[in-house]
C-alpha cells in the first residue's frame, strides 16, 4: 500500500489479471450456468477477502478486529469448501479422501489460529 492508502502497482496488476481471468473463464463457459455461478461467487468472495484482510490489518484491536476476523475466516472457509469439491471431483476416491483432509485440516487451522490461540506476551 502506498502512504494514501492506495494499492501499488503490483496489487493492481494481480487483480487486473484475476479479473481478466475470471472474465475469460465466464465467457467461455456462458453456456453452464454452474460453472459461471461458480466463477462469479469466487471471484466476489476474493474481492471480499482481500478488503477484509486489508481492513483487519488496519483495525486496531476490538470489536471490529473480531468481526473482521470473523469474516476473513468465513470467506477462506467458503474458498476452501470451493475448490476443494472441484479438486475432489476430478480425483480418484482415495485423492478425493486426501482432498476433503486437506481442506477440513485447513479451515480448522484458521479457525485455531483465528479465534483460540493467544499471542505470546513479550
Amino acid at each position: 500500500m502506498d502512504r494514501d492508502g492506495r494499492p501499488g502497482w503490483l496489487p493492481s496488476l494481480g487483480f487486473a489479471f484475476l479479473s481478466f481471468n475470471c472474465g475469460m473463464a465466464v465467457y467461455r463457459s456462458w453456456d453452464d450456468l454452474s460453472s459461471v455461478a461458480f466463477v462469479v461467487v469466487a471471484y466476489v468472495a476474493l474481492i471480499l477477502l482481500f478488503r477484509c484482510l486489508h481492513l483487519l490489518e488496519r483495525a486496531a484491536p476490538g470489536r471490529q478486529g473480531r468481526w473482521l476476523k470473523t469474516a476473513v475466516w468465513a470467506l477462506s472457509t467458503l474458498l476452501t469448501l470451493m475448490f476443494s469439491s472441484k479438486v475432489a471431483a476430478i480425483m480418484p476416491l482415495w485423492a478425493q479422501l486426501l482432498v476433503w483432509a486437506m481442506g477440513i485440516f485447513t479451515i480448522l487451522a484458521g479457525f485455531y489460529a483465528f479465534f483460540l490461540a493467544r499471542p505470546e506476551e513479550p
